[in-house]
């Protein structure tokens, strides 16, 4: 979950209140405040509330839950005469953009660092390391309308941001620390994403990098925001959280045309909430005026309707709200979980820990007293990473996702070292030795089973220091094991064993091959582990 930093001054500024009083209640809209530094606060949110994730909504959620503000905060939206056009030939590559215009706005340093958060944590959450989402902000001064969006050839060049000469895109791509980790995303699309001015002049080469000519500043008053992407909702969804932001923080809104279709739409949502399931989800007998003014503190537009009903206006950045139980949920922040009568449940039961979770726990001291840090890899993961990159033929036993929502997520993992190298893939800029292991479930055959895998990398990573590792691991489980040779092609002929417990295969470690590593890209040796737990420990 993204880590939002609250610098003091401009949170006050906006708030209308001192620090003291903010710390006290930011737990209580749902945060959890990671630490209190000198000046400022750092607080981590849920990944569904987007529209926190900024110093200017976290003000705009506190003043109303103070009752400092209460009620829905309204945003108009000016016409304006700025108009994008889009190049069909980006149907398949980004077809979506969206765009606003936000006009006298006063931006200091911490107003700025802000606006910079809320973009970076758009871009991780909705947009998904910017391949589904990614946005760009503009000095809209520097620049003419109207605007043009369109595929580009590689030669095109322009000024990326940060930089002080002329990069053609390719270049961007290999050279420009955004390029190398965002490249992947359209590097084999036949024309390349571009944002340009009625001038020629690039704004924007999306999802990689804006260009330097619309650097926003101190002295920047009116902005051109775009957000592009491959999905409408999310693109949307990004475009009315800036806007609505950069609204709290003093801008004015204006309409773009995109095509001939006007946005933003800033519009609420209206809902007809029913006070007595309400009541009954939460255990609370609230009249109507109650709910109604509740929900107004959670800045809701909000008014009675009916003896047992609330018509409720959702703010357009409450993407979340998509059940009335998530309007439920608010009541709930807004009265106070505290003010809620805590009851003895009518059935009572009592817990234990489940011999798999004891057994997991072992392992987990074990693996940290032999210096190794646990990681937490994805349960889903693809047949290229499972497989392919391992030099191993696919498991029969694999179980397949029947609709999956992409390339990297296709399988139920049957292994757990092919995930650890990826892991090491990740992070292979990092300081050594990386010492990594993971315990967990599997999916064979439709059953769940349990595996163990550790992975080292450094440059002394060798079959000694696996076969050590192992050792000492089978010592303190107290298990007899025999090693012998493995012809697993994961690893180097000759350098790898497998683990022999009770005359069955249970494992194998070694020193992993260098065409493994490469397909991984990982430029150090690597010792690892694997272990199936099911077998380890059968009667």
């Amino acid at each position: 979950m993204p880590v939002v930093s609250l610098p003091y001054k401009y949170l006050e500024r906006l708030c209308g209140t001192d620090r003291k009083t903010i710390i006290e209640h930011l737990p209580m809209i749902g945060s959890d405040i990671e630490r209190i530094l000198d000046e400022q606060v750092d607080v981590e949110f849920f990944p569904s509330r987007v529209d926190l994730y900024s110093t200017e909504g976290v003000a705009r959620a506190m003043r109303g839950f103070l009752g400092l503000e209460t009620g829905e905060e309204i945003y108009p939206v000016t016409p304006s005469s700025i108009s994008f056009s889009v190049d069909p030939n980006l149907i398949d590559i980004r077809p979506y953009i969206g765009s606003a215009v936000i006009r006298d706005i006063s931006l200091d340093n911490e107003a700025i660092i802000s606006l910079m958060g809320i973009q970076e944590a758009l871009h991780w959450v909705v947009g998904r390391g910017r391949a589904k989402v990614a946005i760009g902000v503009h000095d809209l001064d520097k620049v003419t309308p109207p605007f043009r969006y369109y595929g580009a050839l590689l030669t095109r060049t322009f000024v990326p941001l940060d930089y002080d000469r002329e990069m053609n895109l390719s270049e961007i791509m290999e050279e420009h620390p955004k390029g190398r980790d965002y490249s992947h995303i359209v590097k084999d699309k036949p024309v390349m994403p571009l944002i340009e001015d009625a001038n020629g002049n690039v704004l924007s080469f999306p999802p990689i990098i804006n260009g330097e000519l619309t650097r926003v500043t101190e002295a920047s008053k009116n902005l051109l925001l775009d957000v592009t992407g491959t999905d409408e909702r999310a693109v949307m969804t990004a475009l009315k959280v800036l806007c609505t932001t950069l609204i709290t923080a003093g801008g004015k809104c204006e309409s773009v045309s995109i095509n001939g279709v006007i946005m933003p739409d800033l519009s609420p949502e209206t809902r007809e909430v029913n006070v007595a399931s309400c009541n009954k989800l939460l255990g609370t007998s609230l009249s109507a005026e109650e709910m109604a003014d509740i929900l107004q503190k959670m800045r809701y537009g909000a008014e009675k309707s009916g003896d047992n009903t609330v018509s409720v206006r959702i703010p357009c950045y409450r993407a979340d709200i998509m059940h009335e139980w998530d309007v439920y949920e608010d009541v709930a922040i807004g009265a106070g979980f505290g003010s809620l009568n805590a009851e003895l449940p009518e059935t009572f039961a009592a817990g234990c820990e489940h011999p798999i979770m004891k057994r997991a726990s072992v392992l987990r001291d074990i693996c940290c007293g032999l210096g190794y840090l646990e990681v937490m890899p994805f349960t889903l993961s693809n047949e290229d990473v499972m497989y392919t990159r391992m030099q191993r033929e696919p498991d029969p036993r694999v179980l397949r996702v029947l609709h999956p929502i992409s390339e990297e997520q296709t399988l139920v993992r049957t292994d757990l070292l092919p995930l650890l190298l990826d892991l090491l893939r990740m992070n292979k800029r990092r300081e050594l030795p990386q010492r990594i292991f993971h315990t967990g479930d599997v999916v064979l055959d439709m059953q769940t089973c349990q595996k163990l895998a550790l992975a080292s990398t450094h440059p002394g990573a060798d079959f000694s220091e696996a076969y050590a590792t192992t050792d000492a691991l089978m010592r303190e489980l107290g298990l007899v094991y025999l090693p012998q040779e493995s012809t697993d092609p994961a690893f180097i002929p000759g350098r790898a064993a497998d683990i022999i417990v009770n005359g069955k295969k249970a494992g194998v470690f070694g020193e992993i091959h260098p065409g493994v590593l490469n397909r991984f890209d990982i430029d150090q040796p690597v010792a690892g582990i694997e272990l199936d737990l099911n077998i380890i420990f059968s009667p």
